[in-house]
């Protein structure tokens, strides 16, 4: 098993920058593609980004493209999404995620990850 927390979140005005980090904890981090979602209120929860297991795979959902960046960081059990140009529309509480030991493939249905953190809250203020 794997156990995730995330941090960084925070309230910023649109057009600013935030960065969030995950950190996992368990067995070994580099044998997980990670991924991460957001659920706004009201709103099912969606994909945003997902990671293979050494980093040179990712991908984004087209609305955060361009914007967002997700990166690995095998070393330090953790992964990171760099999120700039912020817009409101982005406000969520967005979750870290993995898929089960060993899978190596990105997906994109929270269906499909095993593992998640508590969340951490984005607000984006116009």
């Amino acid at each position: 098993q794997v156990q995730l927390v995330e941090s960084g979140g925070g309230l910023v005005q649109a057009g600013g920058s935030l960065r969030l980090s995950c950190a996992a904890s368990g067995r070994t981090f580099s044998r997980y593609v990670m991924g991460w979602f957001r659920q706004a209120p009201g709103k099912e929860r969606e994909f945003v980004a997902a990671i293979n297991l050494n980093g040179n795979s990712t991908s984004y959902t087209i609305s955060v493209k361009g914007r967002f960046t997700i990166s690995r960081d095998n070393a330090k059990s953790t992964v990171y999404l760099q999120m700039n140009s912020l817009k409101p529309e982005d406000t969520a509480l967005y979750y870290c995620a993995a898929r089960s030991f060993g899978s190596e493939t990105i997906r994109l249905s929270p269906g499909q990850y095993a593992y998640w953190g508590q969340g951490t809250q984005v607000t984006v203020s116009s």
